[in-house]
C-alpha cells in the first residue's frame, strides 16, 4: 500500500520561508516522479511544481515562480518544496502525489495522494 506523507507545514509571519517534505512507503521516491500542490480555503486544488525522476521540472506555476522550489533528496528517499518569501495569499494545505507508475512523468493523473500540511501566513 503507497502512502506519501507531508511535514513542514506551519504558521510564519509574511515573507518567512518554511520547507515541505513528501516522504513514502510503499514505493521508491526515487523512481517516481512527484509533484507539489495546494488547495486554499473555498478554492479549487492548485498544481505548483513537479519533477520527475530524472530530477527534471516539469513545471513551476506563474505564482510561486521565484519564490517555491521542488527538489528531491535521493539519500533521503524525500522531495522538497522550499518556499521563499511566503504571502498571506499562500495560506493553504499543502499536498504531494505521485501517478501510479514510476514510468510516468509529471503531467499524468496523480493517483497517489498525501493527507496534507496545513501553512498558514500570517502575522
Amino acid at each position: 500500500q503507497v502512502q506519501l506523507v507531508e511535514s513542514g507545514g506551519g504558521l510564519v509571519q509574511p515573507g518567512g520561508s518554511l520547507r515541505l517534505s513528501c516522504t513514502g512507503s510503499g514505493l521508491v521516491m526515487d523512481y517516481y516522479a512527484i509533484g507539489w500542490y495546494r488547495q486554499a480555503p473555498g478554492k479549487e486544488r492548485e498544481a505548483l511544481s513537479c519533477i520527475n525522476n530524472d530530477n527534471s521540472i516539469e513545471y513551476v506555476v506563474d505564482s510561486v515562480k521565484g519564490r517555491f522550489t521542488i527538489s528531491r533528496d535521493n539519500d533521503q528517499g524525500a522531495v522538497y518544496l522550499q518556499m521563499n518569501n511566503l504571502q498571506p495569499d499562500d495560506t493553504a494545505t499543502y499536498y504531494c502525489a505521485a501517478p501510479r507508475s514510476m514510468t510516468r512523468k509529471c503531467g499524468y493523473v496523480m493517483d497517489y495522494w498525501g493527507k496534507g500540511t496545513l501553512v498558514t501566513v500570517s502575522s
